[in-house]
């Protein structure tokens, strides 16, 4: 017996004939017809005394009627309930993310959570990936939004579409800003900052090529910020992805493609096998509605 069929029932038995009943409904009379025959077959008796201007309820059909009211009045009761009790999650949701186009993501995300559990605080820890996967081993951070390549045999992860692009970042004023794209070539015996993560600066040697040296790398740094400061200064160029530098004056700095173009896969991930807190839990799937993928 579905919940949908008592409150066809229900509405019959108010109005007192099919075609009033059916318009409530917002069904086809036939419809409406064939629901309630299934339903007297369902409970092996005759609900209704069908005149020839209007519908009556047998016996059997008015002790259905006072059950069926009791039904979805709990019914309705529980759902109230439900909802009230997603309205009283609250805690705090710590995100650890890089600077990263990806992080472009959350205040939608977090804008539509926060509609639905007005209780639910945040912290952004901002860290290179390999710094926030051992925060998230830790126990520490609860959701984190990395940068691949990385080790997240230990995570639960969706892969986003978004990619990373990675580019020069150079002065305004450098003769290199003149050109469109930035070749191995031509950054051959230039200083250059580049990431911490060791097996980022990997894969940017592999682009450098055979003329890269270990000696051109005059700093790392973990914040593409930071390095920023330091190309500023004319101190060399940094290779950085291309998310961290929306908000930078580019009378200060700029930055090129490189090529040939260097992408990136970013995932959100979170610690498998390990019990999340309501509000991250519904955090997760939040993240998993927004982006319409399946993870891990």
């Amino acid at each position: 017996m579905e919940i949908r069929v008592l409150r066809y029932f229900l509405t019959v038995a108010r109005e007192g004939g099919i075609n009033r009943a059916a318009e409530i409904l917002h069904i086809t009379q036939p419809t409406l017809s064939r629901q309630l025959a299934a339903l007297e077959d369902e409970v092996g008796v005759r609900l209704f005394e069908r005149g020839a201007r209007k519908i009556t309820l047998t016996n059997e059909g008015m002790l259905l009627r006072r059950r069926a009211e009791e039904i979805l009045s709990l019914v309705d009761r529980t759902q109230t309930e439900l909802l009230e009790q997603d309205q009283l999650v609250e805690g705090r949701v710590v995100i650890g993310c890089g600077e990263m186009a990806a992080v472009g993501l959350l205040p939608e995300i977090v804008t539509s959570f926060h509609e639905k559990y007005p209780l639910v605080t945040y912290d952004i820890y901002t860290a290179n990936a390999d710094v926030v996967k051992e925060q998230m081993e830790k126990g520490l951070v609860d959701i984190g939004i990395l940068l691949e390549p990385i080790d997240i045999e230990k995570f639960d992860f969706l892969r986003l579409k978004q990619k990373e692009r990675w580019v020069a970042l150079m002065r305004p004023d450098d003769p290199l800003a003149a050109r469109e794209v930035i070749s191995p070539k031509d950054l051959k015996e230039k200083s250059l900052i580049l990431p911490a993560r060791a097996n980022v600066r990997n894969e940017l040697s592999n682009w450098l090529g055979e003329d890269f040296s270990e000696s051109q790398v005059l700093f790392t740094s973990n914040l593409a910020t930071n390095g920023a400061l330091m190309v500023q200064a004319g101190l060399g160029y940094s290779l950085i992805i291309e998310g961290a530098i929306p908000f930078w004056d580019e009378r200060k700095i700029v930055s090129r493609p490189l090529s040939p173009e260097i992408v990136s896969d970013s995932v959100f991930a979170w610690k498998r096998s390990q019990p999340l807190t309501p509000a991250v839990e519904k955090f997760v799937t939040e993240i998993r509605c927004f982006l319409g993928i399946t993870g891990r």
